[in-house]
């Protein structure tokens, strides 16, 4: 399903599956999600190549592999009908950035459901039935029991918080405030409980989400909407922040997080990927206070290999799969996106039945 243009209907395209060359993959895709970025992208709010195929949440099975045996990111063989997710991006693992440690900045870099579509290169994208992967691509068994709801997010929300917390060091015995309840907000909760945080907090300007956030590992819900001498009121007496991951993207957000954490205190910030007005900082208050501020667009392939072990060993103790609040087939996705805006869902599940 091709995106063309803002908010104007995906046109339908079939298409012959491609010949791989060495280090690709065929994948039948089985399940997908629209993020928000999808949103950003169809919704105008962040420039997107087009004629393109949208969606990066993804997961499917091995349909087709090259001549010569190929190994997942663990080294183990891959084989036709392995249930996969992948990085969101494929790169040149020998390139300087990826040798650097930021492979996601690769200058090389072909990133999933953000490509426009050519002439004979079309399958990069969530929102169809076959996903084309691309060499450079690292790729991961999704283990048994993890349901394809859980597991759809995997590569882009719970990986992308995994690499925050990477960035945070340890949060064990660390009060983590979490600004934005939202999917990666969600994510945030579970994690920093699952990494040893002493309390988790989410802060929220919704009410009902500021609600859900402790069926996922949430000691405290903060409304956004008091004033700072509030917020300080009810922190006071756990012994402040520690940690604040931020991933709703608002710059007075980001502010009023670096006003909340404690001497020696670290900020991560997570959603500021659309533009808006600079961030207004106190270099003194930085300074005297010891602050660090870390920033991360989307994560290293360890995230992910992280990201899987955190769900395989966390999804029964909570109900990832409520946060898919609907699911329509591929040829419904004008329908699915009007419901992902409107309904105000986690997310929206989409199954390839065409």
């Amino acid at each position: 399903m091709v995106f063309e243009e803002i908010e104007k209907p995906f046109r339908p395209l079939s298409v012959y599956l491609p010949a791989l060359k060495q280090g690709e993959v065929i994948v039948e895709i089985t399940y997908a999600t629209i993020c928000t970025s999808d949103l950003h992208s169809y919704f105008g709010r962040r420039g997107t190549p087009a004629p393109s195929v949208l969606g990066h949440e993804m997961l499917g099975r091995i349909v087709n592999l090259p001549q010569n045996e190929m190994l997942d990111f663990l080294g183990n063989p891959l084989k036709k009908g392995d249930l996969i997710t992948w990085s969101v991006y494929a790169y040149d693992h020998t390139a300087d950035m990826a040798t650097k440690g930021i492979p996601q900045k690769s200058k090389s870099l072909f990133k999933y459901g953000h490509e426009q579509i050519q002439k004979n290169d079309v399958l990069s994208g969530g929102f169809a039935t076959h996903c084309h992967l691309r060499n450079g691509t690292d790729i991961f068994r999704i283990p048994e029991g993890i349901s394809q709801k859980e597991a759809a997010p995997l590569n882009c929300t719970h990986a992308t918080i995994a690499g925050a917390i990477r960035l945070a060091g340890s949060v064990q015995d660390k009060n983590v405030m979490i600004i934005g309840a939202g999917m990666l907000g969600i994510s945030a909760c579970t994690m920093a409980r699952f990494a040893g945080a002493k309390k988790v907090l989410a802060m929220d300007l919704n009410l009902q989400r500021i609600e859900n956030i402790f069926r996922f590992g949430a000691d405290m819900g903060i409304n956004a909407s008091h004033s700072p001498e509030e917020i300080q009121k009810k922190i006071l007496p756990i012994g402040g922040i520690d940690v604040v991951i931020e991933t709703s993207g608002s710059t007075e957000a980001m502010e009023r997080g670096l006003d909340l954490l404690n001497v020696g205190g670290i900020s991560i910030w997570v959603g500021a990927v659309y533009s808006q007005r600079n961030v207004s900082i106190c270099a003194e208050s930085i300074v005297r206070r010891i602050l660090t501020i870390k920033g991360l667009h989307n994560y290293k392939p360890e995230d992910l290999s992280y990201a899987i072990k955190f769900l395989k060993a966390s999804h029964s103790t909570y109900p990832f799969d409520s946060l898919v609040g609907a699911e329509f087939q591929l040829k419904e996705l004008d329908k699915a996106f009007t419901i992902a805006k409107e309904s105000g869902s986690y997310r929206v599940g989409i199954t390839p039945n065409y």
